[in-house]
């Protein structure tokens, strides 16, 4: 196949923009635009991703990944803002986090996370570590009920 291109070609720039508009990436009026976030918290997230909790891999794995639900796209490990979130949809302006027990030390990290998320426009769902290894089938009821009441 010597010859042959396998990448399509990307699409047409006119103005700096791109002709599909990618709400993650903060384009063409869709999503939030770009949600800004400190640059330090690149590598941490980097890191964050290589070594998932068990819970945060299953949710990945059986629900999240590759627009497993319904057709949504879930970034893992997402630097917003001084905070690096577990998992973010653009499309829905949605956050999930992944409590595990220490979470029960740190109620008012926790509330503060959740009042600067929710202050960028955000929707923040919080599940623990022990709902998602026990419970995944009522997770995954629960997030799409949560989902279709996001819906406009």
């Amino acid at each position: 196949m010597e010859g042959k291109n396998l990448t399509p070609p990307s699409p047409p720039l006119s103005g700096g923009e791109s002709a599909t508009p990618s709400p993650d990436k903060g384009r063409v009026g869709e999503g939030l635009g770009f949600l800004r976030y400190d640059k330090k918290l690149t590598a941490f997230a980097r890191a964050n991703r290589k070594e998932p909790t068990p819970a945060e891999s299953l949710l990945w794995q059986k629900v999240l990944r590759n627009r497993q639900f319904h057709g949504h796209k879930f970034l893992r490990q997402k630097p917003i803002g001084p905070y690096v979130i577990d998992f973010y949809c653009a499309e829905v302006k949605l956050v999930i986090e992944v409590d595990g027990d220490s979470h029960a030390d740190q109620a008012e990290y926790d509330t503060q996370r959740t009042i600067f998320l929710e202050s960028q426009g955000l929707r923040v769902l919080r599940y623990t570590n022990r709902d998602i290894l026990n419970n995944l089938p009522g997770v995954y009821e629960h997030l799409q009920t949560q989902l279709e009441s996001f819906q406009p």
